[in-house]
């Protein structure tokens, strides 16, 4: 189709086919999206577009649910850490010293394991906790060398991103950080929820006020 087909107001079957299929391809199966066309008053037709809503979604990785869970976050993520441990224990197979393994470790899986971890994991059960531990000793029985937990992980990463955001005025949640009068401490967020406590600002701040 050329450009001229493509503007103009008839547009034509194959308008609408092209269309369709880019939106099918850019959509995920769990919405489902129901193409039509309708008229307006001077009979010009026009693409509409309706969406069912739906129960999850992806977004940089990390799954939103309707419940705002994080169960299914980290269950996504064990799983892809689980099918990069097949690479890492072929590499052991093939002699390459621990300090290499380890590097492949932090490249390859802890990076997966700590995808979006400032987000989810203030807020996740100590089952959920115990199941991204367990991926973490697994990879220290391979490599046979003491590796970072999970735990230190989060503890690092929200300290640095909590810095990046005090040190920037422009951010946004720049005001969120504020010291109290003794400049010793930050002034905590009012929470009602378990959600909102755990979420990362206030989570962040009592993890500052514990150093």
């Amino acid at each position: 189709m050329t450009g001229r087909e493509w503007n103009s107001p008839a547009g034509g079957p194959d308008k609408e086919l092209i269309l369709n299929i880019w939106m099918e391809l850019c959509i995920k199966e769990v919405v489902n999206i129901v193409v039509g066309r309708e008229e307006d008053a001077e009979d010009s037709k026009r693409l509409a577009c309706f969406h069912h809503a739906s129960d999850s979604f992806r977004f940089l990785g990390t799954t939103i649910t309707r419940d705002l869970k994080r169960e299914p976050t980290i269950s996504s993520l064990i799983k892809k850490a689980q099918q990069r441990m097949f690479f890492l224990r072929q590499l052991r197979k093939l002699k390459l010293p621990p300090r290499m393994l380890a590097q492949f470790y932090t490249a390859i899986i802890e990076s997966i394991l700590t995808s979006s971890i400032t987000v989810w994991y203030a807020g996740a059960t100590a089952r959920d906790r115990l199941r991204l531990q367990r991926v973490v000793r697994t990879a220290e029985k391979v490599i046979g060398c003491r590796l970072p937990s999970i735990q230190d992980l989060y503890i690092s990463r929200t300290r640095r991103r909590a810095g990046r955001i005090t040190a920037d005025t422009s951010h946004p949640g720049h005001g969120l950080f504020s010291p109290l009068p003794s400049g010793r401490r930050l002034r905590s967020i009012r929470t009602k929820t378990s959600r909102y406590m755990n979420s990362f600002f206030p989570s962040a701040i009592r993890l500052l006020n514990t150093k």
